[in-house]
């Protein structure tokens, strides 16, 4: 049987040779003392693996050794990485650990129950060389009741949040900031009231939790898959409502492998990496941004495949990054 730290196949090289080439030229390097590289991305259904380098036909799940190696060698050019859709399933986060190797480690919440939850975990993967986590982990939880400024017959937000959004606090070269992901529930059918009054919940949280003088940190970094959509948005409205703000650079790029020009319908802007910045009475972020952007694996790696057929064996959304200054 293959391993996966095996010398991969000559296609699968190739593929790996491709995509370095291209992330070299692409992506701002690490550098010590200088910069922190912050990323996030929703990898589809990421549980089950088969574990092949080159399918046969009719395997279940499609994602193999060859998709874990180029995920792999996406992440390790980030220091800290949000990961969405972590399923109950870790077959496939182990074995991506395997190659991103000794020096990474990794945090994550526990499957969340019920349908809304969809088996779903939240984590985190960081480059221990370059990060340390600085003590604080936790799920944000909301009291029985919680005002949103929603209008509606309650004005309340009557349930918890359907994937509980994860922080951990990280520590780099003297500066200490706190990672939120998300994953906001999508809702049924083409309602989007479930996710306005999700995002504005989560918005009015975090502003609580940035302003509370008894608070961690106040350094806050949100970032994951908020199921949004374009600048302007009611939901994407809903969200910045208390203040976060996202890069301009961001908000021009796609999001997901299906975007195409003159279709904007297939154009969200589902991933979102978001801080308090100008908002009256919230600290800004105590971290100079410096750029932001994603990686585009189309046409890199395995090239023969359909784009949902690959949406399986990486992702059907880019991986969303940003550097800072520390």
């Amino acid at each position: 049987m293959p391993n996966i730290t095996d010398q991969p196949p000559a296609p699968v090289q190739s593929d790996l040779e491709r995509l370095r080439s291209h992330l070299d030229a692409t992506l701002p390097k690490k550098s010590t003392g200088k910069n922190i590289l912050l990323a996030t991305w929703n990898l589809r259904a990421f549980g089950g693996l088969t574990k092949k380098w080159i399918n046969d036909p009719g395997d279940s799940p499609q994602r193999n050794f060859h998709g874990i190696v180029c995920i792999a060698e996406i992440l390790s050019r980030f220091d800290v990485i949000a990961v969405q859709e972590v399923k109950g399933n870790l077959r496939a986060l182990r074995y991506l650990l395997k190659v991103l190797g000794e020096r990474w480690g990794f945090l994550m919440t526990d499957v969340v129950r019920g349908d809304p939850g969809n088996d779903e975990r939240m984590a985190f993967l960081f480059d221990t060389q370059r990060v340390k986590p600085s003590g604080l982990a936790c799920e944000l939880v909301l009291p029985e009741v919680a005002h949103t400024g929603i209008p509606d017959p309650a004005n309340t937000f009557q349930r918890q949040f359907a994937r509980t959004p994860y922080a951990v606090s990280f520590l780099s070269s003297g500066a200490t900031f706190i990672m939120v992901t998300l994953h906001v529930v999508y809702g049924s059918g083409s309602s989007t009231e479930d996710r306005q009054r999700e995002l504005k919940a989560i918005a009015t949280w975090l502003a609580d939790w940035a302003t509370d003088a008894k608070a961690y940190n106040h350094n806050l970094i949100a970032l994951g898959d908020f199921n949004i959509d374009r600048v302007g948005d009611p939901l994407y409205n809903a969200f910045t409502s208390t203040g976060l703000s996202t890069p301009s650079d961001l908000n021009a790029v796609p999001r997901t492998i299906f975007a195409k020009p003159g279709e904007p319908e297939k154009d969200k802007h589902y991933d979102q990496i978001a801080w308090f910045n100008t908002a009256a009475g919230i600290p800004k972020l105590a971290l100079d941004y410096v750029k932001g952007g994603f990686v585009d694996f189309r046409g890199l790696v395995m090239s023969d495949l359909s784009n949902e057929s690959l949406s399986w064996r990486m992702s059907d959304h880019f991986p969303l990054w940003a550097e800072f200054k520390v």
